[in-house]
């Protein structure tokens, strides 16, 4: 059964509980709700966790904000830890990942955080343009959905634009518009240029987990391993045969994420 709580600033937060046993927030990332990180949530579950799948605001059966702040979802995490008593350990996707650290670079009740391919930008590919988030709003301003996922594919992802074409005439290209609104967020928490934070992520104290799959790309195996350098408890490791999809492949975090979650 989905519940809510109310954020700070009054924004309800839909979640869904999974199982029993220690508390894991699942965050996901762009274009993601609760549904799409309920595979891993029945997976940790099953491994002897609570697993708690969340609309992150603007999403699914969440409420929204007029204007948008990381802080704002920094808040609609602690409510949510404090929901399900006090603390928890914290996973997080690709945009949700980098969400996930900065909750615990703050000093959020976090005990552990897992990250999958947080997509800050090394020197293995070109960085998006500083005025990308401004292009993306502008592009949603004017009605337009579909150009504003595909700015953000295109220049925030890296995916190349025959990819995109190919993408638009998949029945996820729908999901893709449908959470278009939600974009300039992502984009917003990611940082303009998705620089490495590294004096942020030196303030974390829990122990981390970075992951990247063995078939994604290799920023983002890059990322990974440097945000498990610039903590202070941090490690490195690799998930064989998968790329940033991983979502749609649970199983394969099961043995990683639980032996590092007990």
């Amino acid at each position: 059964m989905t519940a809510t709580v109310t954020s700070a600033d009054g924004t309800p937060i839909a979640f869904d509980t999974y199982g029993s046993g220690s508390p894991v927030l699942l965050v996901g990332g762009a274009v993601n709700d609760r549904t799409t990180v309920a595979g891993l949530a029945a997976v940790l579950a099953d491994a002897g966790f609570t697993a708690i799948a969340y609309d992150r605001r603007g999403r699914g059966d969440s409420g929204d904000a007029p204007v948008y702040a990381v802080e704002r979802e920094i808040d609609d995490l602690e409510v949510l830890i404090e929901a399900v008593g006090g603390s928890a350990a914290v996973f997080g996707h690709s945009s949700g990942a980098i969400l996930a650290l900065e909750a615990a670079a703050r000093g959020l009740p976090i005990t552990k955080v897992s990250v999958y391919e947080p997509p800050f930008i090394g020197d293995d590919r070109p960085r998006p343009a500083e005025d990308l988030v401004d292009r993306v709003s502008a592009a949603l301003a004017d009605g337009d959905r579909d150009g504003a996922v595909e700015l953000f594919l295109v220049e925030g992802t890296g995916t190349p634009s025959e990819i995109v074409d190919s993408m638009k005439a998949a029945p996820v290209w729908g999901w893709f518009v449908g959470l278009a609104h939600t974009l300039p967020y992502d984009l917003t928490v990611c940082g303009r240029g998705n620089h490495l934070p590294t004096d942020r992520l030196a303030a974390i104290t829990v122990p981390v987990l970075s992951l990247s799959g063995g078939a994604g790309e290799a920023w983002m195996t890059s990322s990974a391993k440097a945000v498990a350098a610039a903590v202070a408890h941090g490690r490195y490791e690799e998930i064989p045969g998968q790329d940033h999809g991983v979502l749609n492949a649970p199983e394969s975090l099961r043995k990683v994420l639980t032996d590092f979650l007990r």
